[in-house]
């Protein structure tokens, strides 16, 4: 088949090179973005009197019914027209003739790429924070029904200080948060429009950038010819917001892997989310949640992967620029699937109250309280700490778990200025109750945080 691109070659192409440098088996998705391009691109054309009115109508009645076709499935695609630009066009000219040969006057496929990478971009974000919305909306909505439930806080997987289970949740909505704000600035930076700036140049036509650019609904046009045709920046934008959203998403999945164990045993995964083993009939597997965790390496790569092909490449184009795509629409899918999975498990798993409540007191959790108790009876912090370890070096000694164990006249033995107050902050209920700092697990600040975030979410 001969390529619109053939006239100053004299052998056709390699059917090796065909078959290696196509992008049809995965650009065809931007037919949609494509379509919707030439469409305007044409009426532009017609508005500046570069083509007839005849031949208007005739490019939109032929990409109409392309469209058509591709929605009933029966558009064939072909590969040796290399990528869904020239497959629309062959078959645009094959139905109208010569006036589908006139569409991609004062347009090149470098403009016309990333015009449509741009048009497909911009309804992929809108989705994706969508679907960030739907989990932080539904995260709150378990933080909600388990406002006073306890749960031991870790640092260095080591527990640390009680805290409430609904402060740990919206922890994660905060991330989600800051990932709907990051997906929301690349939004902005994605909605220009590169269509015009041809092949690098420009052209010596008379078209309307501006007319196109606010058509499409970019709010304007990238002023720089160079820069349009090879800024991939919106790309790894979209890739960057996608790693670090998949990021905390996968720190959640991990420590509800960790709570699902038997060591844990805080919580209890929905069956219809798990698996079971082929060999082993106890088994019930978090595979839902260990997909989220391996499937953010594959985010990762294709961020590092698209920053490699574009680190060393001279302005303009370059035909490895081919190769941010499989990236992004791997990205894109992979992080609305691993969004809607959350959404669907979160709300069906069974916290064990009991014994989170349990373990928030084990492994003396109250021991800075206790510390803070003496800063307010006026020891210094140091000196506090120092006296806080010696008691919980007692506590072991004599084989004691909890500090609410001793005694008025054990405490006293390392500071007499305990009075029995100080039983009232040695329990899980009672640390978090005395937390007076804003942003701490105390339940006021709990529900002011969600009342926050029910504003933003517009709840």
């Amino acid at each position: 088949m001969r390529k619109p691109w053939a006239g100053r070659f004299k052998e056709d192409t390699a059917k090796t090179l065909e078959e290696f440098s196509q992008s049809i088996s995965f650009d065809s998705r931007l037919w949609q973005e494509d379509i919707e391009g030439s469409r305007v691109h044409a009426k532009m054309l017609h508005h500046q009197g570069i083509i007839s009115e005849e031949d208007l109508n005739k490019i939109l009645e032929g990409l109409a019914e392309i469209e058509k076709e591709i929605k009933e499935g029966r558009f064939q695609f072909k590969s040796e027209l290399e990528d869904i630009h020239m497959n629309i066009e062959a078959a645009l000219i094959e139905k109208v003739g010569s006036a589908g040969a006139k569409l991609h006057t004062a347009r090149s496929r470098n403009d016309q790429v990333v015009t449509d990478l741009r048009l497909y971009l911009k309804k992929e974000v809108v989705e994706i924070i969508k679907y960030i919305e739907e989990v932080e909306k539904t995260i709150v909505s378990v933080a909600e029904r388990h406002l006073d439930t306890l749960l031991p806080g870790y640092t260095h997987l080591q527990r640390a200080q009680p805290i409430l289970l609904s402060h740990y949740l919206l922890a994660y909505v905060w991330m989600l948060e800051r990932d709907r704000e990051r997906f929301k600035d690349t939004l902005k930076r994605i909605n220009y429009s590169p269509l015009g700036a041809c092949a690098l140049a420009g052209t010596t036509l008379p078209i309307d950038r501006d007319s196109t650019a606010k058509e499409l609904g970019f709010e304007d046009v990238i002023f720089n010819s160079i820069d349009a045709v090879s800024d991939r920046d919106f790309v790894c934008d979209v890739l960057y917001s996608s790693a670090i959203l998949m990021m905390h998403l996968s720190r959640l999945s991990e420590e509800f892997i960790l709570w699902s164990t038997t060591e844990f045993g805080f919580i209890e995964l929905p069956d219809r989310f798990c698996t079971g083993s082929s060999m082993m009939p106890q088994k019930k597997n978090p595979d839902s949640l260990e997909l989220i965790r391996g499937k953010t390496g594959r985010v990762y790569g294709n961020l590092i992967s698209l920053l490699t092909t574009l680190k060393a490449l001279p302005l303009t184009y370059s035909r490895d620029m081919q190769e941010d795509k499989e990236p992004v629409f791997d990205t894109v899918d992979t992080v609305k699937s691993c969004l809607i999975i959350l959404k669907e498990v979160l709300p069906e798993i069974k916290f064990n109250t009991e014994k989170m409540k349990a373990s928030s007191e084990e492994g003396f959790t109250v021991a800075t309280d206790l510390a803070e108790y003496l800063v307010k009876k006026g020891v210094p912090f140091r000196v506090a700490h120092d006296i806080t370890g010696k008691i919980i070096l007692y506590c072991i000694e004599k084989g004691k778990n909890l500090l609410s164990e001793l005694t008025l006249e054990e405490f006293k033995k390392f500071y007499e200025g305990i009075q029995e107050d100080v039983y009232e902050i040695l329990t899980a209920e009672g640390s978090i109750n005395a937390k007076k700092s804003k942003g701490s697990t105390n339940r006021e600040s709990v529900i002011e945080q969600i009342k926050i975030l029910k504003g933003r979410l517009e709840i």
